[in-house]
């Protein structure tokens, strides 16, 4: 989803990153080996060594209205799991960690977002999929948590098929917006293109209706510089996101190739003005990895509970 909302109790890595200077870009790091541990203090915003509101010159607010990509199973084979897209590698074991800020009725709050790669698949519209482990924190307190689910077709280019997001407050479950590609009209969109390229229409990065999930995107900016804590990159890919209901808001997301995404800033009329870098990149040891496996797993046996009328008609991760 574009933007996530709130999330519970977690296991949260810990890899305290250096902000590297921004002398010069270089390679993408290679990502190093390293445990899961409870967090000992609330995360704090990392101080942006550049400004993420890119200029106005660009043309992704004044876009047409999104398409839809036609999604077909039989373009999936037994490897749609293997997702190595340049842009967005998504490989079991691989986590990124993101710091930075949001406003929330017109207070900035400290803001921490966990996204890893399981070693789970599941099937979704008769396509086999990753499972992908989000956790988002605001002003140091877990606000959602979420299974959400990632394919890559034979072309190369990355599928959102759905996603279980459970919201909290205060500690306590809210709700939780769930979507499933193929379950009451929600569709499977495209996340990342093989070949991204400038001047593509504007397209969904997947529909769900009950739940009012409209996200689309466009390519905005491609050959962009930006450092953030983890590292410099070169040749970076700027993809603007908004939705149908954010008329003239954008969240723009920037994408070294062989990393995936590095920064997360915003155009326009975007009430939250989220910001955020890179601050860990890592690949998880089997133990690590274990434990995020049993949290992810965790949270599906509880959607079959609450999502009786669309969770509970998919196929169990395995």
């Amino acid at each position: 989803m574009r933007r996530v909302h709130v999330t519970s109790v977690v296991v949260v890595l810990l890899l305290t990153i250096s902000a590297s200077a921004c002398s010069g870009p270089t390679a993408p790091p290679q990502p190093t080996q390293v445990p899961v541990a409870q967090p000992t203090t609330a995360p704090r915003p990392t101080q942006a060594p550049e400004p993420t509101q890119a200029p106005e010159a660009t043309t992704a607010s004044e876009s047409p209205e999104p398409e839809f990509v036609d999604f077909d199973p039989n373009n999936f084979d037994d490897r749609s799991t293997n997702i190595d897209n340049e842009w967005l590698p998504l490989q079991p074991g691989l986590h990124w960690a993101y710091e930075g800020t949001t406003t929330e009725r017109g207070e900035t709050l400290a803001r921490r977002l966990e996204f890893t790669v399981t070693d789970l698949t599941k099937e979704i519209e008769g396509v086999r999929t990753v499972v992908a482990w989000v956790v988002d924190y605001s002003d140091g307190e877990v606000v959602e948590k979420e299974i959400a689910f990632y394919a890559q077709d034979d072309d190369g280019n990355v599928w959102y098929l759905g996603e279980y997001p459970e919201e909290y407050e205060g500690g306590e479950f809210v709700k939780a917006p769930t979507w499933i590609a193929g379950l009451e009209d929600a569709r499977a969109g495209i996340k990342m293109w093989a070949e991204p390229q400038p001047g593509t229409p504007s397209y969904f990065q997947g529909w769900g209706p009950t739940v009012e999930w409209t996200d689309f995107a466009q390519i905005d900016q491609m050959g962009q510089e930006t450092c953030v804590p983890v590292d410099c990159y070169e040749d970076v890919l700027v993809i603007a996101e908004s939705s149908l209901d954010e008329q003239g808001a954008f969240q723009l997301k920037y994408y070294a190739r062989g990393v995936g995404e590095v920064r997360v800033g915003w155009r326009g009329d975007d009430a939250s003005q989220e910001e955020l870098e890179l601050v860990e990149y890592v690949q998880l040891d089997p133990e690590a990895l274990a434990e995020i496996r049993a949290q992810a797993l965790e949270l599906e046996a509880h959607a079959y509970e609450i999502s009786t009328d669309v969770y509970a008609r998919t196929s169990p991760a395995e």
